[in-house]
């Protein structure tokens, strides 16, 4: 069987760190790995944040087309195709898609919360991740709207030790895959 795993969360959620982590994992020999799109759009091009119609779309149209290019393959994703719908609900009309089409992508979505829900303590921005805490947290609200209907969702809390956060999404991982 195939698994098509998104792992997703507003900015300071663990998702880039448990990603590379699990680069490293002999679970996942035989997965292919996709690296979060938009802080590498960014990175390339900051003139991306005066358009957003055209970062948004071209996320999606690369997203869709790696994932094209390894359709017999199981694969872990930085983001999904929905997160872009979460960011900017108008792409899924400027690709001329839906949620559920979106949906049938994927096996399997793990939400990480982020660590803004436990404050400045916890919440730390840089040169791409800027978002304030109020506005992380609202990110992660959008992404729960736009993910939480998927037959296999699942949202994984903030806590304050990210090592005891990985264990935790280390075994719910291995329960997805079997």
């Amino acid at each position: 069987m195939l698994n098509r795993i998104v792992i997703t969360g507003a900015p300071a959620s663990g998702k880039t760190l448990f990603f590379e982590r699990l680069k490293n994992s002999r679970l996942c020999d035989g997965f292919i790995f996709f690296d979060e799109l938009a802080r590498k759009l960014l990175l390339e091009n900051q003139d991306y944040r005066n358009n957003w119609d055209k970062f948004h779309i071209d996320i999606y149209n690369r997203q869709v087309e790696r994932e094209n290019r390894h359709s017999t393959n199981s694969f872990i994703t930085d983001r999904g195709t929905v997160d872009t719908f979460a960011f900017h609900p108008q792409t899924a009309q400027n690709v001329d898609s839906t949620i559920d089409k979106e949906y049938a992508r994927y096996t399997a979505v793990i939400l990480l919360e982020s660590s803004a829900n436990l404050g400045d303590r916890y919440y730390k921005t840089d040169k791409i991740r800027n978002e304030s805490i109020k506005e992380a947290l609202e990110i992660e609200n959008n992404l729960h709207k736009a993910w939480s209907s998927h037959p296999n969702f699942h949202r994984l809390t903030a806590e304050n030790s990210i090592e005891n956060k990985f264990a935790s999404f280390y075994q719910l991982f291995e329960g997805i895959i079997g």
